[in-house]
Formats: C-alpha cells, structure tokens, sequence
C-alpha cells in the first residue's frame, strides 16, 4: 500500500533530517498517489512544495526507493480544500478568510520559521532592573490581546536576552493563542527567503506567506540595512501587518536611529512603536542569573557540594554578557563533576582561567580610535593626523574623552597616541566634551553607545 511505504519512509525521514525539520517540512506532506515512478504529494502552499521540492526531494526518493517503492520524480499540489489540510485550516490569506474559532492543532504548519528554543521562556528568564522594562512590554505581547503598540523594538549588545524574550513570547503566544499564525525567524532568513522567491520568481508566494501571518518576529533586523531591495520588501510588509493591526516584534543591537545603512522610512516606522533598550547586566541581576542556573545543576549533579561566595565571585569577574557567564558556570559544575571534587574558589579560578584573563581585559587606546572612526565614517589616519577640519577634529575630541574616561593611560600617553600631541591638547578635548554633553543629547546617546560597544 502506498500509504503505507510513506509512513515507513516518514519514520527514517524522522531521523534523517532532525526533528525540527521533519515537523516543518515533512509532516505537513499528504500523499495522494504513488504510481508509475511519479509520488504525488498535496501541501498547504506553492512556497512549500518548492521549498521541500529543493531541499528534500533526494532525501525522499532515497527513502521510498529503501522501502520498495523507486520513484524519478515528485510532484506537489496545493491542496484546495481546507478539510485535506493538515491542520484543517483554511488556505486563503489570514486578511480575507472569516475569523476561526480557536484550533486545538498549530496553525504554523507552513510558516517557515526558525525553530525555538525550548529553554527560552519568560520562566527562565531572570528579571532585573537593566530588563524589566523590556520583560515587561514583552509579557504583554505575549499575552495576545489587543495590539497596544506596533512595533515591539528590542534593542541591546550581545547576550544581554534580546533572542531570549523573542523565544518566551513566541513559546507564550503558541500556548495562549494556538489560532495564531507566529512566525519568528532571524533577518538574514527573511532576506534569505526574499532572495530565494526572486530567483524562483515565486515572489507573490512569498508576499502572500508573510503577510498572512498574526505575529511576525524579526531578530537581528540591523542585518538588512544595506540591502535595498530586501529592506523595500521589509518596509511594505511592515505595514501591510501594521494596517491590518497584527502585532510585529524586532530586535537589534541598537536603536533604530543607530542602525547605518537603515532607510529613513523604515527607521521611522520602527520608531513609531515602543523602543525598549536592554542595559548591560548589573551585579545583582548576575547574581541572580547565576542563582537559578546553579540551582537547575544542582538537580543534575545532587552528589556536587558548591562553596560559599563562588556564586558572588562570578557575577563580580565577569562582567561581558550573560552568554559567558552561563557558559562559565556550565563548564565549572562539568569540571568539578569529572575530578569529584567541591567547587571551592580556587577550583573556580584553575578551571575558569582563560575566561577570567578575557574578562580583565582593558579597552585600549587604539581599540577605541578605530571604533569611534568607523562610528563617524572617518578615516583613522585623519583621527590621529594633524587636519582640524570640523567633521574630524569632534570625533578626535570623543576618541581623546573615552581614553580618557576607559583606559588607565596617562594624558601624555594619549596624546603620544594621537600624533604625538601635547597633553595639554587632550585636556581641552576632554573638557569640550564634558561641556557638550550638558547641551547636546545627540552627543550624549553616541558616547552612550560608543561605550556600550567597547565595554560589551
């Protein structure tokens, strides 16, 4: 029976392409016929078909063929009537089809999205005051009412849980509203896909995809600046979603106003919601984040006996993100698990010596120059260099302000770094920047920024 070879061929499959994989792509495929070396296959859209058509045909044909059943081809058909449909819902665009009631099975069957992360939820997430702000906006997006405001805007330096909040509302949303079609996906995977439709001239399918969607989450979006077509088909379905009130969730390693290369248009669109900024970690929020991982490998290792003030010592060494401090705190309950020995101090600082030297690393002078020229576009011989010209001699006096405020260099140290110039010289610079600050606010957010990059 053919029915029957597909569900043997779907179990290798199973394991063949990963789980995630198998769920998106393969499980949604209904088989209609199986003859005359051709398998034809139903699926929920066009997009779908081509996308498993090239990317996991070989691995079907391989699998049949293994189950006494060779086929030269595939063929895929979208299904037309919405009772065949996997998930039984209906295929028309989610503006046009009449409101359903609330479906026991998922409705993103055919949304190509990334997978999710099952530890990232809002119950693993530890809430301080550098996030409580964004955990907060981000709870009551989760919560699937009525849009409050569009878009949500995350923003932050690395490993500070921007893709964290991204998973617990997407995890969230799924549980609360099942109905809903959630589609979280990275920007590189939205340019990805665009490109792709391009190529396959399939570009209505990919509009039609993700505009049918009731939450679109979009992570790293800063990676689409620069790309102009893909950030024009961004900007429409930006507000294709916005004037049919769905909800829309980005995240990125600045403001909207900082992303270079970004358009105008789309910075403004982006700014027209709720902007919530991700301050870098404080001890006490470490600490706390350092509390509830220990507490979930005590689970794990039961025999392993933890000393006072390792916890403490951590969250004050390690300052750079919450992705090196779980990582540290992973490989110390690991280290101590293989020798059986306590996690003492001194076994912490043995086993976490590497991290603890990169985390005592000191911003350099240097460091500093050449991110504050590529942050104003000059170039760094003209920072260092003798022109006075407006557009160069302000970055200089920012470049001398942070050596200044982030290195333990002496003022004639900085000035030998800048050309050689007196020290005399980069005191006035410090003191107009100091004296800026007070006035222009412009000024005041890029030292902000500038020093968020080097610090993180």
């Amino acid at each position: 029976m053919p029915n029957d070879t597909w569900g043997k061929a779907r179990d290798e499959l199973r394991q063949t392409v990963g789980k995630n994989n198998f769920v998106t792509w393969i499980e949604p495929l209904k088989l209609s016929s199986l003859a005359n070396g051709v398998a034809r296959f139903e699926v929920p859209t066009t997009f779908f078909g081509d996308w498993v058509s090239r990317n996991y045909s070989d691995h079907i044909r391989h699998q049949l063929a293994n189950h006494g059943s060779p086929v030269d081809r595939l063929e895929f058909a979208v299904t037309r009537n919405a009772a065949t449909r996997p998930n039984g819902t209906s295929l028309e665009p989610a503006e046009t089809r009449p409101a359903a009631p609330a479906r026991a099975a998922s409705n993103n069957d055919d949304l190509p999205g990334a997978p999710l992360d099952a530890r990232f939820t809002f119950d693993s997430f530890v809430v301080g005051k550098p996030n409580e702000l964004a955990h907060a906006a981000a709870r009551r997006v989760a919560e699937g009412g009525p849009v409050t405001f569009n878009p949500l805007f995350l923003y932050g330096g690395v490993g500070l849980g921007k893709t964290h909040l991204m998973h617990a509302i997407a995890h969230e949303l799924q549980a609360r509203r099942p109905e809903l079609r959630v589609l979280y996906l990275s920007a590189e995977q939205f340019m990805y896909r665009f490109v792709q439709a391009l190529r396959d001239r399939q570009i209505m399918d990919f509009k039609g995809l993700f505009r049918s969607v009731d939450v679109l989450m979009v992570d790293d979006v800063q990676f689409i600046a620069g790309k102009d077509s893909t950030q024009d088909e961004f900007f429409h379905t930006f507000n294709a979603l916005v004037d049919q009130n769905k909800q829309i969730v980005i995240s990125a390693d600045r403001a909207p106003g900082e992303i270079k290369d970004l358009e105008e248009r789309i910075k403004s669109r982006l700014q027209c919601g709720l902007v919530v900024d991700l301050h870098p970690t404080d001890y006490e929020l470490r600490l706390g984040i350092l509390q509830q991982k220990a507490e979930f490998y005590r689970q794990q290792y039961r025999d392993l006996k933890l000393a006072d003030g390792v916890l403490e010592f951590l969250a004050h060494r390690i300052t750079t993100n919450v992705r090196v401090l779980e990582g540290a705190l992973t490989r110390l309950f690991a280290f101590a698990s293989l020798v059986g020995r306590e996690i003492t101090l001194e076994l912490t600082q043995d086993c976490l010596a590497d991290i603890l030297r990169a985390s005592d690393r000191k911003v350099t002078v240097e460091e500093i120059q050449r991110k504050v020229a590529e942050h104003y576009n000059v170039r760094l011989s003209d920072l260092i260099g003798p022109k006075r010209l407006r557009s160069i001699a302000r970055p200089r006096q920012i470049a001398m302000y942070l050596a200044k405020q982030l290195t333990p260099r002496s003022l004639p140290e900085i000035g030998r770094r800048f050309g050689g110039r007196d020290h005399t010289t980069i005191m006035h610079g410090v003191r107009k920047i100091e004296e800026l600050m007070a006035t222009d606010s412009q000024l005041a957010d890029d030292l902000q920024m500038l020093k968020r990059l080097l610090q993180g």
